[in-house]
């Protein structure tokens, strides 16, 4: 019996040596953000894979923030190696982020291991990018900076010891109050590492944490113009002939084209990659690319990277390789200095140095079954794990140092991205092809630092057809992906000039949409974002249905309707898509006026109206007073050095003011002051009729427009 007791006591002395509880201890490490440590972090995280550099300038210029959450709430405990978090909730709250997620948008109640890999068709965590930030209905963020695989529990478990129960509901007596998941007040987090670095992102907004956390991480990419005009991807084999003669088929056909992305024939061998050109379809890469340069168009290469041994690099890189090979190519241990300088080393050599302006980065993201496996080792100790979670971020961020080095931006595409990845020039897309699921993504983006594109590839129905290309035409990138169905924008003849109409409205739009991405820049608002990140807009996710089911449903669980379906292009136009087959569709109006963009008429206020579905028309709706500044339709982004006349609409009955930024639109030279931002306002004169005045650029900073405007008023009395 003795013997028993002692070895309870030395089992329960065991089990508290284990475990350690800690108290959190915060600093505020730039205005409105705090940070703090629990144990000992890791040599990697995250944040230190991309390596931002904070824009404290602009995270200055924010509205003042508290420390959001009571901080003796906010609990941690180490045991068993790993740390366990703890961060309040009120009853009320939403949360959003925790991902690239493409079926919902309020992550409360749901369970999420944000595990890096191709996105599987259910919101569970494995996405494209996984980032561990929340955001708060009520103001504030929260990032967990650790490159595991975390488990988080948004409002899902329920302590014993919790201070707010949930009711407790017989269910024998069939009240219509039970649920399958009871009321939780906290958010729970698994970080399986000794200890971990996290951030808390203050408000008083949403959309204040947003910013916050974007500016954190560097303030937004600003792409160049034309990044944002027009891309078609070629299919997979073409030639440089080929793709020289669909080029002219653009031109022919009048349709916008700014860059062309070259799909794995390019490389004497793909899956795994040489990064070396073929030379039968490629025989004169600088000609090839020349000749699009010529035309107007750049080049963006398709690559994976995994490293052929038919490649020149191959022999270079082994020593700093891991031990697994993906289809039969080594994966380079990027966190290496030395094997990033033989990678830049190559690339510049084969392709910037010729002209090649940017890439698309493919399958850096997942699939288990061939990606490296999780037993696997890389020669800098960097574990598997870890190396999954941020191996898209460092390839981001070392391609865009190398064209930073040759001060051109660049803007491309990738499959893996996660958290510190906002200042990147990186778009992300994946093989999943739901139209309806592309837009949720779209919204999503919006919290988590990154950009979506809902590109096309084929479609079912001429109808279907317009409706992915109007709404690809209202998005970070603008892209036809023919790789494997060689499509054309004119593939239905009977639907070509409603896709050429939308393409054309998005090359007019670019003053407003470039103005948008350098807000982004500046000030971190994403520039196609959720409508929950606006002000004025209160949406809250309603659950419904819960009907038993002995083998469908047999808890009785409901079903939560949330607004997915509609976003904010910039600070004034809401973009509601229409997927194929619907005849009409509803759109949530916040507050204030809104008005028909087409037409200026006014839609409604602060409500929700129906639409009907017009098949040349994406519906779009401006908020009173806004202003929308345009140029006419063209093939091409402007050019540096061109000046345009500008078209400035003015929607509603009230004052109004738009900050339209420009530059040269391709190099860095910005960043140290070269750009022009003048006012766009509209006032009433003493009889309360509108005028419009744009104020004078500086002399000296680029500015591409006219400075006579041709006011347009849309909305009549």
């Amino acid at each position: 019996m003795k013997t028993a007791r002692l070895a309870l006591v030395c089992l329960l002395l065991c089990a508290a040596a284990t475990a350690q509880q800690l108290s959190l201890q915060w600093q505020q490490v730039q205005p409105g953000v705090w940070k703090a440590v629990a144990g000992t972090p890791e040599k990697i995280s995250l944040l230190k894979a991309a390596g931002a550099t904070p824009n404290a300038a602009s995270l200055q210029k924010l509205p003042a923030a508290q420390f959001p959450l009571p901080q003796t709430d906010i609990t941690v405990r180490l045991e068993d190696g790993k740390v366990y978090l703890k961060f309040p909730l009120e009853r009320d709250e939403q949360l959003f982020g925790l991902g690239l997620n493409f079926k919902t948008v309020n992550q409360r109640g749901r369970v999420s291991q944000l595990h890096m890999d191709h996105y599987g068709g259910t919101d569970n965590g494995r996405t494209h990018a996984p980032v561990p930030f929340y955001v708060s209905s009520r103001g504030y963020g929260v990032l967990i900076d650790a490159a595991r695989y975390l488990t988080v529990y948004a409002g899902t478990a329920v302590r014993v010891d919790t201070r707010h129960p949930p009711e407790l509901i017989d269910r024998n007596d069939k009240s219509k109050k039970w649920q399958s998941m009871p009321y939780s007040d906290g958010v729970e987090v698994l970080v399986p590492a000794a200890g971990v670095e996290i951030y808390v992102f203050g408000g008083p907004t949403a959309m204040n944490a947003v910013q916050r956390y974007n500016l954190f991480n560097g303030g937004g990419y600003l792409p160049p113009k034309w990044g944002l005009g027009f891309t078609q991807r070629v299919p997979t084999l073409y030639s440089q002939s080929d793709i020289l003669r669909e080029a002219a088929e653009f031109e022919a056909h009048n349709f916008p084209l700014d860059f062309i992305g070259v799909e794995p024939g390019w490389h004497s061998m793909s899956y795994p990659c040489t990064f070396e050109w073929d030379s039968s379809r490629f025989p004169d890469p600088k000609g090839f690319i020349t000749s699009l340069a010529q035309k107007g168009v750049r080049a963006n290469l398709w690559l994976n990277p995994y490293v052929s041994p038919k490649s020149s690099l191959y022999s270079k890189v082994k020593p700093y390789a891991g031990t697994h090979t993906v289809w039969n190519g080594l994966v380079t241990d990027f966190t290496i200095p030395a094997a990033r300088q033989l990678w830049k080393e190559h690339f510049i050599k084969n392709h910037i140095s010729i002209g090649v302006s940017g890439y698309k980065m493919d399958e850096n993201d997942g699939y288990d079954k061939w990606l490296w496996p999780d037993v696997a080792s890389f020669p800098s100790g960097t574990t598997a794990e870890q190396m999954r979670q941020v191996y898209g971020v460092i390839m981001q961020k070392m391609t865009d140092e190398w064209y930073r080095e040759q001060n051109q931006r660049t803007y491309g595409l990738v499959r893996a991205s996660n958290a510190g990845a906002s200042n990147f020039p990186y778009v992300i897309y994946n093989d999943y092809y739901s139209h309806p699921d592309f837009i949720t993504a779209l919204v999503n983006s919006s919290f988590i630092g990154v950009l979506w594109t809902p590109e096309v590839r084929a479609s079912k129905s001429a109808e279907e057809w317009v409706r992915r290309m109007q709404s690809v035409c209202f998005s970070p990138m603008a892209m036809l992906n023919a790789w494997a169905d060689g499509t054309k924008p004119w593939s239905f003849p009977e639907v070509e000039k409603a896709v050429q109409e939308v393409a054309m409205l998005r090359m007019r739009l670019l003053p407003y949409i470039y103005s948008t991405f350098a807000q982004y820049h500046f000030e971190g608002k994403p520039p196609f974002r959720s409508m929950n990140l606006i002000d004025g807009f209160a949406y809250a996710a309603r659950e419904t249905g819960g009907k038993l089911d002995a083998t469908l449903n047999p808890y009785e669980a409901k079903t939560r309707a949330e607004l997915k379906d509609q976003y904010m292009m910039g600070d004034n136009i809401l973009v509601a898509p229409v997927f194929a087959g619907e005849k009409s569709r509803k759109v949530q109006l916040p507050a204030g006026k809104w008005y028909d963009f087409y037409t200026g008429q006014l839609a409604g206020e602060n409500q929700e109206i129906t639409v009907t579905a017009v098949l040349d028309k994406i519906p779009l709706f401006v908020k009173d007073g806004a202003i929308i500044p345009m140029i006419p339709a063209r093939r091409q982004a402007p050019k540096a050095g061109e000046v345009l006349p500008l078209e400035v609409r003015h929607y509603g009955t009230a004052a109004g003011s738009f900050t339209l930024y420009d530059d040269d639109g391709t190099t860095f030279n910005y960043e140290k002051g070269a750009f022009s931002a003048v006012m766009l306002n509209v006032s009433k004169d003493k009889s309360g009729t509108l005028k419009g005045e744009m104020s004078g650029p500086v002399a000296g900073k680029p500015f591409g427009y006219e400075k006579k405007v041709k006011w347009v008023f849309m909305t009549k009395k």
